[in-house]
């Protein structure tokens, strides 16, 4: 696999964690949300991540058995959690229905923190990569001096 391909996969990681940590980040501020747009309560929102082939032209395509096994990842789309609201009484909130119930939504705030957490090192693995990669790119730059 070459250096730019290598870099490609690491950046495809970044942007995918990036949109991951922007969903959890949108899940801990609702937390308490009871009314949205939408209508009810917010929905915890789930990136869902997919693999595709790190290529990119017909010469990429016809390189070999290396870079036929490279994937990148890449955010294929965000959905909606359909976990029903979790009710709270609480008579004097405004959005209390008439038996004093408030609807919450079902996010624990403890688990989307676990969850930035792991994509934050998921993020930081990435950088790493590319650093290491950019380490070898001037090192074989040096080895030509």
């Amino acid at each position: 696999m070459d250096l730019l391909t290598s870099l490609k996969i690491s950046a495809s990681g970044l942007s995918a964690n990036r949109k991951r940590i922007k969903a959890i980040s949108s899940n801990i501020a609702n937390a308490k949300t009871t009314r949205t747009a939408e209508g009810g309560p917010y929905r915890r929102k789930q990136v869902v991540f997919g693999a595709e082939p790190a290529r990119e032209s017909f010469s990429d395509i016809l390189e070999g058995e290396i870079n036929e096994k490279a994937q990148s990842v890449h955010a294929t789309e965000v959905i909606s959690d359909n976990s029903p609201p979790r009710p709270e009484y609480d008579p004097t909130h405004v959005d209390a229905d008439e038996k004093g119930y408030v609807y919450y939504p079902d996010i624990n705030v403890m688990e989307e923190m676990a969850d930035m957490i792991s994509a934050q090192r998921a993020y930081e693995a990435n950088i790493s990569a590319i650093n290491a990669v950019k380490s070898m790119a001037n090192k074989s730059l040096d080895i030509g001096k």
